[in-house]
């Protein structure tokens, strides 16, 4: 039988909005250790554009901001997630964790109900399954 893994992640919907979830969970913890936005987003390969837009959506979906920055200068601009933001990212941790061992306690039994070697996946010829 192949090797069976659960592999979970919490997203948190608010409204239309995805207000944390895994990257943007990363992102928080990368500017939390750079200090940055550009060297947080750098280090997840991802663009500044990119990286500004998800903290932008975590701004407006929470209460109060989860990062806050300081504009360029002489001295240079930076980023550091706020003492809201470490509460919010410690909080969402947990639940991501939760969720996955919650999900692995029932692994075992679900593994049961899964072919021992699964069948080949047939394509409708545009590549769907």
């Amino acid at each position: 039988m192949p090797r069976v893994v659960a592999k979970t992640s919490v997203r948190i919907l608010a409204g239309s909005a995805f207000a944390i979830g895994p990257g943007k969970a990363d992102l928080l913890q990368a500017i939390s250790e750079t200090g940055s936005i550009s060297a947080a987003a750098r280090s997840m390969g991802m663009s500044y554009r990119r990286a500004w837009l998800l903290i932008d959506t975590m701004n407006q979906c929470f209460r109060e901001p989860v990062v806050d920055t300081a504009t360029g200068g002489s001295g240079g601009g930076g980023a550091q997630i706020t003492p809201f933001g470490i509460a919010a990212l410690k909080i969402y941790r947990k639940m991501d964790a939760n969720a996955a061992t919650a999900v692995s306690r029932h692994m075992t039994d679900f593994s049961r109900l899964l072919a021992k070697a699964p069948r080949p996946v047939k394509r409708n010829g545009r590549g769907e399954a």
